[in-house]
């Protein structure tokens, strides 16, 4: 169900990007370019807003930037496709902007004595990282990895609605968000471990352990 909502959303917001990223290839401006300045915008949310406290705006902004992530890849996929390089940049500046926005979390919550809240912001950090990682490893050693219910979209929507929330007034709203990002950022891990595991075992040479 995640997976058929997540693919209708995305159809939905394409249609809508399509015609800006067309208008920015017209003006010159490349897919590198605009990754750039969505990390910067991130960047800008997070650690000038949300870790001053400022959650809503700062949520608002972190939303708005990220979905720089969707129009950089359609204004590659028009102009002839990712280059290798823009793929690494791509990759590249999504770890910084997420290490931006859970270390801003973490330190908002620190100035505000909540310690539980600040393990689980470490704990998505951290294991945010891996979901990255298991996929690029699986994917470098020939394999697949699209799967998972906590993709990088969904890990940045759960922490958005929940600053959003304790913004708005919502006590312990952002602190519940972090731990059950946390919880299904670990099932995801898991998820994508099993699946190269059954890919491996595939490719395996009969008569190998």
């Amino acid at each position: 169900m995640a997976k058929i909502f997540q693919v209708s959303a995305r159809a939905g917001m394409t249609r809508v990007v399509e015609p800006i990223a067309r208008a920015l290839l017209r003006a010159g401006v490349t897919p590198n370019a605009v990754t750039v300045a969505g990390t910067v915008g991130v960047l800008v949310g997070a650690l000038g807003f949300g870790a001053r406290g400022h959650l809503v705006a700062g949520a608002l902004i972190v939303t708005l930037f990220a979905l720089t992530d969707l129009l950089d890849g359609t204004m590659a996929r028009m102009s002839g496709g990712s280059t290798k390089f823009g793929a690494f940049l791509d990759s590249s500046m999504d770890r910084v902007a997420d290490s931006a926005v859970f270390g801003a979390v973490a330190y908002w919550l620190a100035t505000q004595g909540n310690h539980s809240g600040v393990a689980a912001a470490l704990v998505c950090l951290a294991v945010g990282s891996l979901v990255s990682y298991v996929k690029a490893r699986a994917e470098g050693l020939g394999m697949t990895c699209n799967v998972g219910i906590a993709e990088r979209t969904e890990r940045l929507l759960i922490v958005g609605v929940g600053g959003i929330l304790t913004g708005a007034g919502l006590d312990h709203a952002l602190e519940v968000a972090l731990w059950l990002l946390a919880a299904v950022s670990i099932f995801t891990v898991g998820q994508r471990m099993a699946h190269v595991h059954r890919q491996a075992q595939q490719l395996q040479p009969d008569g190998q352990a």
